[in-house]
């Protein structure tokens, strides 16, 4: 919140007509004002960063991209930021995703006005929307699926790749690893996808929850 004790909002979706409507209830409040929007994640990458607003709501599914990862990113450059997730569809994996990726709170396009405006709002307070039973049941289905498996995958990794594994899981994006290990951000994209199949993993959010099942385990 600025000085002027307005909410600085974002908004991402490639749909212009879900943009401008919620573009023009937000900007009708006194306390919220809108410094940016964009269609793609790519756009938004660029613009959220220059115009650092408060809160950055944004659509889960793109044209390029999910707006998901555009939160992982942001989040891992601009903590300060709070991330709404704003989507069609309510599944457990973009629940997760969105949760792993450090989202506050994630809601249905089909939200009333006024309890996106509380949203908006709560989010900007620093307060946590997510579903605590939702989030529960998903990172307890998270554990059941991999318990069997074991931890014997690790020894089917190469140094590098468990080097990669732990920075996935202090959540940071593969150009920011590329940046600690002096690699080319598509190096490490590569070693991403190689390290995922070895653990028999399809989302880099499920090698993150591992990394911290595993912390846990041993501390």
């Amino acid at each position: 919140m600025r000085e002027n004790g307005k909410i600085m909002v974002f908004l991402l979706d490639d749909h212009e007509v879900v943009r401008r409507g919620v573009h023009e209830m937000l900007s009708s409040e006194e306390d919220i004002e809108v410094v940016g929007e964009a269609g793609t994640a790519a756009d938004a990458l660029v613009r959220i960063p220059a115009t650092r607003p408060d809160v950055a709501v944004l659509d889960v599914r793109l044209p390029d991209g999910s707006g998901v990862e555009v939160c992982r990113e942001i989040r891992s450059q601009n903590p300060d930021i709070n991330c709404l997730m704003l989507t069609s569809f309510a599944d457990d994996e973009a629940l997760f995703d969105a949760i792993m990726a450090g989202a506050a709170g994630y809601v249905l396009k089909a939200i009333r006005g006024s309890e996106l405006l509380s949203a908006v709002r709560d989010v900007a307070a620093g307060k946590s929307l997510l579903d605590p039973v939702a989030t529960a049941r998903v990172l307890e289905r998270l554990r059941d699926g991999n318990a069997a498996k074991g931890d014997d995958r690790l020894a089917n990794l190469t140094e590098q790749e468990r080097r990669i594994l732990d920075l996935i899981g202090e959540g940071l994006t593969n150009r920011a690893i590329g940046e600690r290990l002096h690699l080319a951000e598509k190096t490490i994209k590569n070693y991403v996808s190689s390290l995922l199949s070895k653990l028999g993993m399809e989302r880099r959010s499920q090698a993150a929850a591992y990394v911290a099942r595993m912390q846990a385990k041993n501390s």
